[in-house]
């Protein structure tokens, strides 16, 4: 039996190597992929312009001066003072924006591996008076970054925004939040309106950010505090077994939504553990289950896996969380 175990624990370690050797290659043809980053800071030309310049910035950006706006009401922004400091801050966060445009080349540099139809888009650096709804939009061939959205967790323009929304604001989320935005291009939402397609659904999307981004944490992924990730580890078998026990896989009620998938400040149980728990807790158990599914299936394509109805990928993941 000790022989056994011996061979075993061995033949686990050459696959572990092999594994990681695989790994290092795709990265090293990653870094090889063509591509061409084009960043526009409108923010910063908003910054240093007066009233006189409204036409200038109309010409050269025309497609962030929608016809329902007058010029004047454009004038009154640029001499606001508390827009004036806005871009102050923004600035001062980001100054020429070069760690961040690195960043997002590495990250096009990955789509574009896995995704060779993709073009990347010209960047675009906005402030949106912290609208943080919508802080990230890809459209075709623009990706719009409402930098304002990302000055910290604790600036002083985010006093009135809740908590665990402005948890995540922080730069350190901005590369998460654009895969976030391409996954709507790429994982469509499930017509099927069980809580578990759902959990699966938000599990495919955390997947391509191991993908598309390795390198950042998974906490940065999922947007948790190091601490929040940890408590999710640490319980996940009791929270799979509240899942199963309250018969909630194939459930289709909407309130499941609400309580373990949409942002929130915790998940709701409706036990005592409630405050202790991070909100979208079914999002990383859809996580673990899609990571359990590739770990057995790793030969699946994302694109593959992206078309997978959920119960398929349930079934075939064996997804069973340690005690």
């Amino acid at each position: 039996m000790k022989l056994n175990r011996k061979y075993f624990l061995l033949a686990l370690s050459v696959l572990t190597l092999l594994s990681c050797k695989d790994a290092d290659n795709i990265e090293n043809e990653i870094a090889k992929t063509p591509v061409q980053l084009r960043v526009s800071r409108f923010d910063r030309a908003l910054a240093r312009s007066g009233p006189e310049d409204i036409l200038k910035l109309k010409s050269d950006y025309p497609y962030l001066f929608p016809e329902q706006y007058p010029d004047s009401l454009w004038k009154v922004k640029i001499t606001d003072t508390i827009q004036r400091e806005l871009l102050a801050e923004v600035d001062k966060a980001f100054g020429d924006f070069a760690n961040e445009k690195v960043a997002l080349e590495v990250l096009f540099k990955h789509i574009k591996y896995y995704f060779s139809d993709f073009d990347v888009p010209k960047v675009i650096t906005v402030t949106s008076d912290v609208q943080y709804d919508t802080r990230v939009i890809l459209a075709d061939t623009l990706l719009i970054l409402g930098l304002d959205n990302y000055l910290g967790k604790d600036h002083h323009f985010y006093r009135s925004i809740q908590r665990y929304i402005a948890q995540g604001l922080d730069k350190k989320y901005l590369t998460s939040d654009v895969v976030s935005s391409f996954a709507k291009r790429v994982n469509r939402f499930p017509r099927n309106r069980t809580f578990l397609s759902r959990m699966v659904h938000y599990g495919k999307e955390l997947y391509l950010k191991d993908k598309l981004l390795p390198e950042i944490s998974d906490a940065q992924k999922i947007t948790y505090t190091k601490e929040q990730l940890a408590w999710s580890t640490s319980n996940e078998a009791q929270i799979w077994r509240y899942f199963i026990e309250r018969e909630l896989l194939y459930s289709t009620d909407p309130k499941l939504d609400r309580r373990f998938l949409d942002p929130a400040p915790f998940s709701k149980f409706r036990l005592e553990l409630d405050r202790e728990s991070p909100g979208r807790i079914g999002r990383y158990i859809g996580w673990q289950i899609v990571r359990a599914f590739m770990a057995k299936n790793p030969k699946t394509s994302l694109q593959l896996l992206l078309d997978m109805e959920a119960g398929e990928i349930f079934k075939r993941s064996n997804y069973k969380p340690q005690k």
